[in-house]
């Protein structure tokens, strides 16, 4: 999608402070970043929300929470670490173009809304 900037990151087109890539996922610092560690993860692939995956997206969502614990652990990430996915402009998304945050270095509460 051309006027999408995950796209256009994913792509290299925007530049990021990518922290792993590989050919399905770009993940990257986030520009406004709510924990010691936030790093978004993305699919190289458009998809607007988590309600436009189907059964075929199955392998690359997998991907991302392999590489949420791969990027943890690179980042040293100690005591936890949260994987957050907001669908839908009711839930916060503000990108559409699924994405998924990796947040820690700090204590989280529960609830979080």
């Amino acid at each position: 999608m051309s006027d999408c900037i995950f796209c256009s990151i994913a792509a290299g087109k925007i530049p990021s402070d990518t922290v792993y890539q590989d050919e399905h996922l770009v993940a990257f610092r986030d520009l406004n970043p709510q924990a010691a560690v936030h790093i978004l993860i993305i699919p190289r692939v458009h998809l607007a929300s988590l309600d436009q995956a189907g059964p075929e997206h199955g392998p690359v969502l997998g991907q991302v929470l392999l590489a949420a614990g791969e990027i943890a652990r690179q980042e040293g990430i100690s005591g936890g670490y949260r994987v957050v996915n907001n669908c839908g402009k009711s839930a916060g998304q503000t990108v559409f173009h699924l994405h998924f945050h990796l947040l820690g270095g700090r204590d989280m509460g529960w609830p979080p809304g």
